[in-house]
């Protein structure tokens, strides 16, 4: 047995057994460079020396998310919200259901997509929005299955080929230097256009669910919940300071290529613009990191346990074991490693986690069966991002369900991850496997 095989599978099953990620990376680690003939000592040397890879991509979604719970204490979140219910959570007639339907429908999509690129606070929106929509939702008798679906479109699909917020982490930070540190002489210019067709897999998911999936109603309980919208206070000039910090945490990302140092110039002006006088910086700091917390630490082992791999120089042996198997057959070969890494990301939960892992191993395998570039790309991309969208422990899955279970009426397996992995796992599967085939 190869012993990066042994490793990713026990990695898998200690992830799936709800053990910890970071301590299943961690151990893997360890196993993988036993089995592959380095000493212990070599094999903590070499996890040690790739923790470093993942501080970068670590310290980026620290900054992200202290700006983010800022953010969301400046009242431009809770605007949104207020303005929402006004227009849309009236008490529906013949004359007003469909365009009150669409309009929220559109609403809820709009704000999740601009949640990862223009207003770049990941799921921290979700609590403020969705919960005093609950009554509106219900009262259109909207399944909640589909906005389960809409949600997690706009968290996974732009971040997928908008390099701009967490795209700019995922695409740059992540996946393009992990595909470069493998061997692929790829441009940061050829992973949005890649990553194209695998997100049009994603839009017809989309329009599945809204078309035909989920088009009919369904009825829910009309249960009042409790929110704290109310004790943030809104005012003009805490939404032009939020505005502002939003556009030159995009300006300074931009110029200087770097999210950390765009969040940073956010978060500093909302700090010292005095609109968050009930919560001190420090705090809301502390708030934003331990949200972000988690993927940072996953990131960082998934680098480790990657550095681990390749020293144990087990990946060339896997690379010529499965090309044996396989033959020169790439239409087998690009299916199977889109299945793998489904069941990969599965197990983490997170695609800006996987790349990592898979990376190491991909590169390599696609070069030997004679990939381009722009088709290695999408094969790694799409496999990383297709358990982030139907994965049980994934932020895409877990946020919609925490604003939609508010009431009790929105189970997380049956509700938000089955819908999710079909709607969008099962043609990312197809869409990615037609661009590693015409790339």
């Amino acid at each position: 047995m190869n012993a990066v095989v042994i490793a990713v599978c026990l990695m898998l099953l200690l992830s799936f057994a709800r053990v910890n990620v970071v301590i299943a990376l961690t151990i893997s680690s360890v196993v993988a460079g036993l089995f592959g003939g380095l000493e212990i000592n070599q094999t903590i040397t070499a996890f040690n020396n790739g923790l470093g890879g993942g501080a970068q991509i670590a310290l980026s979604y620290a900054l992200l998310g202290a700006f983010a719970a800022a953010l969301s204490h400046s009242g431009i979140a809770t605007l949104v919200s207020t303005n929402i219910i006004k227009k849309l959570g009236k008490t529906p007639n013949s004359d007003n259901t469909k365009w009150v339907r669409w309009g929220l429908l559109f609403a809820i999509l709009a704000m999740a997509v601009s949640s990862q690129n223009i207003l770049p606070i990941h799921i921290a929106f979700i609590p403020i929005l969705i919960p005093p929509l609950l009554l509106a939702i219900s009262a259109l008798a909207i399944d909640r299955r589909l906005i389960a679906c809409l949600i997690t479109f706009g968290l996974v699909t732009t971040y997928m080929i908008l390099p701009v917020g967490f795209g700019a982490i995922f695409l740059n930070d992540v996946l393009l230097a992990a595909l470069n540190s493998n061997g692929l002489a790829a441009t940061s210019s050829q992973v949005p256009q890649a990553m194209l067709l695998p997100a049009l897999g994603m839009v017809c998911g989309l329009v599945v669910a809204v078309f035909i999936s989920y088009r009919k109603p369904r009825q829910y309980q009309q249960v009042a919940v409790e929110t704290k919208t109310k004790e943030i206070e809104i005012n003009r000039k805490s939404i032009w300071v939020a505005l502002g910090s939003i556009v030159v945490t995009l300006a300074v990302q931009l110029y200087t290529g770097s999210m950390i140092f765009g969040a940073l110039s956010g978060f500093i002006i909302l700090n010292f613009s005095g609109i968050l006088k009930k919560n001190s910086g420090q705090d809301l700091f502390n708030q934003g990191v331990l949200m972000m917390a988690n993927i940072g630490f996953i990131m960082i082992a998934a680098a480790g346990f990657a550095e681990v791999i390749k020293t144990t120089g087990e990946v060339s042996g896997l690379v010529t074991s499965i090309g044996g198997l396989i033959g020169d057959n790439k239409a087998l070969a690009a299916m199977l490693m889109l299945v793998v890494g489904l069941v990969i990301t599965m197990g983490i939960g997170s695609s800006f986690s996987t790349v990592p892992v898979i990376a190491t191993i991909y590169v390599p395998l696609a070069l030997s069966f004679g990939f381009s570039v722009p088709a290695t790309i999408a094969l790694v991309g799409t496999a990383a991002a297709l358990g982030d969208a139907g994965s049980p422990a994934s932020d895409s899955t877990l946020g919609p369900t925490a604003g939609l279970n508010v009431d009790g009426q929105h189970d997380h397996i049956k509700d938000s991850v089955i819908p999710t992995f079909i709607h969008f796992n099962i043609p990312l599967l197809v869409f990615g496997w037609i661009a590693a085939m015409v790339l």
